[in-house]
């Protein structure tokens, strides 16, 4: 275990972990001008879209977890960028759905295959990336996050490979 850690509670170190991890990615994606929270959006963009779904901003937020307004703020920002359309949606002219252009794809490839890369070297120590150790703390994690924050909400987001990228 690590120095300093050894009496931490289990919400320091998932908080210290995710920071490490934020980290990490907005320095390995910023050579292909992303930022980790633009590369959360359009790695579950080009996921979502692959499983078929066309997803409006309000749904990416939901599937994303973060909040619609700041969906809305990196959506702008990545259509600027030209990785990102927005368009209204024909049946609902108040949702905006999100695709991405030619060259988001491309950019988003390039940039799961450089958070894969991260991934693997963060799980190394468990074993690797498809080792019993990693489906086992993937599981844990999957029924923490399914925990809803207060005793009324029921609303807990999928867990699919639209996460492609985000593990």
């Amino acid at each position: 275990m690590s120095k300093g850690f050894e009496r931490a509670t289990p919400g320091f170190l998932v908080w210290r972990l995710s920071t490490k991890w934020r980290v990490a990615v907005d320095r390995a994606v910023a050579p292909l001008g992303l930022t980790h929270a633009q590369y959360s959006l359009v790695a579950s963009l080009h996921g979502m879209r692959r499983a078929g779904e066309h997803p409006s901003q309000r749904r990416l937020a939901d599937h994303t977890g973060l909040e619609p307004l700041y969906v809305s703020k990196l959506a702008r920002a990545l259509e600027a960028a030209g990785l990102v359309e927005r368009t209204r949606n024909p049946r609902d002219p108040r949702a905006v759905q999100l695709a991405l252009t030619e060259r988001g794809e491309d950019v988003t490839r390039r940039a799961v295959q450089v958070v894969h890369g991260l991934l693997e070297q963060l799980l190394e120590p468990l074993g690797g990336l498809d080792s019993a150790r990693t489906h086992t703390f993937t599981s844990e994690l999957r029924a923490l996050l399914d925990v809803p924050l207060d005793p009324g909400d029921q609303h807990t987001p999928q867990h699919t490979d639209q996460n492609e990228g985000l593990s």
